[in-house]
């Protein structure tokens, strides 16, 4: 999932790079204005059925043909309902050209729910590898290859819409060709209820958390128009990068896992540490280093008419840990069934999105980031708290499991500022003042790595280093890793 996921995301990074130069922000801003209420929308096109089917300790036929069921109805009502909306959606939004682009999108819905089941089919077998290979697959040659190419024959704002259709077209088919099952309609009314009580629960959650998620986004498109909501959007994606690329694939494989072993507690206690230590050691020092080489980000990606996206993006990345490791303790809270607890702490968080967002939009997108940096250490320590309730654990091992990335983190900050400001004071090119400290402060963690293992992962993330090692064939490794490795 790792690998796949990582694929999906230099993909999206060289797109975005290309999109964001042949596009306008105000392309984007429409474009993304649609989205928003795409995803706010998909959740009642599922309610929650696809993670019951990934939950349930006894999974049947009935379940399977009631869950493809549920979901094909509900898109197909929702995508009707969306187009009827359209005219008032566009005009809350104060933007005419959405309502073209609302309506094009509602067919995302009946796409999804189509494969949904599916893709949860495949996740509730462990079949990872196809997971991330239909998700890399489909991005790019859907949002990817058609996107650039309607871009660049000047289609405009049409060229997002026309790649995120494509997009979720591919994925439906190839998870159909990958992941058969029974189609026959079916409501049965016991297997409904026994999705249904769970999904409740989850679907009250995902309406909280999608609300969250893109309410910062909804707030500047509202009241700050949709250049501002292009530039916002960027340095948002950017943000969330690494929880889609670690977050997301944690998440994929350790709900289905812990589900398996929901009632054996020790377990499920040593697996959300050690992910909580993984996460950490991996976020804290990227966002450190995006944090402080944010201006050459930008404008490596964009160019230089997105630099007024520059400090957003730098107040946002400061959360870049609490947004990727609040998931593991949300798989956690789906996989024991504590979907209900998850599910208040949700709606306080968007609450914290909503108000915080608003509130700041009075200082601009600049404002905007602080709420929602605020919103998302609240939501951070509430699923922490849940989680630590769950699994038995206290604060201080919580707190333990994090030391070893702070001390990486230290590193990587004081290093990559030295560099930067020595490049920036000489006035080298953008690209040497970019790449340069990571580069060098990379190999100093590998040589560190390579040499004192234990100084740099903790204990906690050993096991993880072995593991990979039994991943990568033994004709790569080193006498000293493999001495490493057997001891």
């Amino acid at each position: 999932m790792f690998s796949g996921n990582g694929i999906h995301a230099i993909a999206e990074v060289l797109v975005i790079a290309v999109l964001a130069r042949l596009l306008t922000p105000e392309n984007f801003g429409v474009v993304t204005a649609g989205l928003v209420i795409i995803k706010f929308s998909s959740i009642f096109s599922t309610l929650g059925i696809s993670p019951a089917i990934v939950q349930r300790p006894k999974l049947e036929t009935r379940h399977i043909r009631t869950g493809f069921t549920l979901s094909c109805f509900f898109s197909i009502l929702l995508a009707g309902l969306f187009i009827f909306m359209a005219p008032s959606i566009a005009g809350f939004f104060k933007m005419q050209k959405l309502i073209p682009v609302l309506c094009v999108l509602s067919v995302v819905f009946p796409i999804q729910g189509v494969s949904l089941v599916a893709e949860s089919l495949l996740q509730r077998e462990i079949k990872f590898s196809w997971i991330a290979g239909i998700n890399a697959l489909s991005y790019t040659l859907g949002y990817g290859i058609i996107g650039i190419t309607l871009a660049s024959a000047h289609f405009g704002m049409w060229a997002l819409v026309a790649g995120h259709v494509s997009q979720m077209a591919f994925k439906c088919l190839s998870l159909l060709i990958v992941q058969p099952h029974p189609k026959l309609p079916l409501l049965e009314r016991r297997a409904v209820k026994e999705l249904m009580f769970f999904g409740g629960g989850l679907t009250l959650a995902r309406l909280a958390n999608t609300t969250a998620g893109q309410g910062s986004n909804f707030i500047v498109g509202r009241w700050l128009g949709a250049e501002a909501l292009g530039l916002y959007g960027r340095a948002f994606q950017l943000m969330v990068m690494p929880a889609q690329l670690i977050g997301m694939a944690l998440d994929k494989v350790i709900f289905p896992a812990m589900a398996k072993v929901q009632h054996q507690q020790d377990r499920l206690q040593t697996a959300y540490r050690r992910g909580l230590s993984l996460t950490a050691l991996v976020v804290l020092p990227t966002s450190a280093a995006m944090f402080v080489l944010s201006p050459e980000i930008i404008e490596f990606l964009f160019g230089p008419a997105w630099l007024e996206a520059v400090i957003p993006f730098k107040i946002l990345s400061v959360g870049m840990l609490f947004r990727t490791s609040y998931k593991l303790s949300d798989s956690l809270a789906r996989a024991t069934g504590a979907v209900y607890r998850r599910a208040w702490r949700q709606g306080l968080y968007a609450g914290c999105m909503l108000g915080g967002a608003w509130i700041g939009q009075f200082w601009g997108l600049n404002g905007v980031a602080c709420g929602v940096l605020g919103a998302v250490t609240v939501n951070f320590i509430l699923m922490a708290h849940l989680s630590m309730k769950l699994v038995s654990m206290t604060w201080r091992v919580f707190l333990a499991a994090h030391l070893p990335a702070v001390q990486l983190t230290i590193l990587v900050w004081v290093g990559i500022s030295y560099l930067a400001l020595v490049l920036r004071d000489l006035a080298m090119p953008l690209i040497i003042v970019l790449f340069t400290p990571i580069i060098s402060i990379g190999l100093l963690v590998f040589l560190f790595l390579y040499l004192a293992p234990h100084l740099i992962l903790g204990k906690d993330n050993i096991p993880v280093l072995q593991s990979l090692f039994d991943f990568i064939p033994t004709r790569y490794y080193s006498p000293k890793i493999i001495k490493f490795k057997n001891k």
